[in-house]
């Protein structure tokens, strides 16, 4: 995979300003107290550059679920044509946490910000549901592709629904708040996919 061009890094690292600016603000003043003009000014950049970025403040708090929703749906599409909807979005979402732990504190304490404006801010978590519901459609789309049926058929609509099930439990149960909840939470999950895999196998036991 090539490495992105000066112009893509620049890009990239003004879009992050952004978003830790927001996040910032919105945590220390309030999420409608703040405004656009505020987020630009703290990365000293305009309005105008802003609305290059994100369509609205809503946009720029709910980035980071986003980017994930989307690291998610690539990772689904590049699992093997063979393996069964429910392991390929359990693989999927293995590669979304590993991201996660992958990446610098920086990151870590981006992603655990935004989750704390999101719970904290019933405008935020409500736009986050209404994007999570989107995405489930496109999940839906994916497995549908895969398995080579219509995104109408029941198959796909149940094996989405059962998977977002298993992983809303994992994430409840095991709630990240700083850096070094991280491992216990990777853990968890994991542990409830791999519960949720054997025991959708004919003759599953509990060891």
């Amino acid at each position: 995979m090539s490495q992105p061009g000066l112009r893509e890094r620049k890009k990239e690292k003004t879009r992050l300003a952004l978003i830790d600016a927001a996040l910032d603000l919105f945590l220390a003043q309030g999420y409608e107290a703040t405004t656009v003009d505020q987020i630009a000014a703290a990365v000293e950049v305009s309005p105008r550059t802003f609305f290059r970025y994100f369509a609205t403040k809503e946009d720029v708090a709910l980035s980071l679920p986003v980017d994930g929703q989307e690291v998610m749906l690539r990772e689904l599409a590049a699992r093997p044509a063979e393996e069964p909807p429910f392991v390929a979005l359990g693989h999927a979402m293995r590669a979304v946490v590993a991201e996660l732990q992958n990446g610098d504190q920086t990151e870590t304490r981006r992603f655990l910000k935004a989750r704390e404006l999101i719970e904290s801010t019933p405008a935020l978590f409500a736009g986050s549901v209404s994007r999570m519901m989107e995405n489930e459609r496109r999940l839906i789309a994916e497995i549908a592709r895969r398995e080579g049926c219509s995104p109408d058929d029941l198959l796909p609509h149940f094996v989405v629904s059962l998977f977002t099930s298993v992983a809303r439990v994992g994430f409840e149960s095991c709630h990240p708040r700083t850096v070094e909840d991280l491992p216990a939470f990777a853990e968890r999950l994991e542990q409830i996919l791999a519960l949720a895999e054997r025991s959708l196998r004919p003759g599953w036991d509990r060891v």
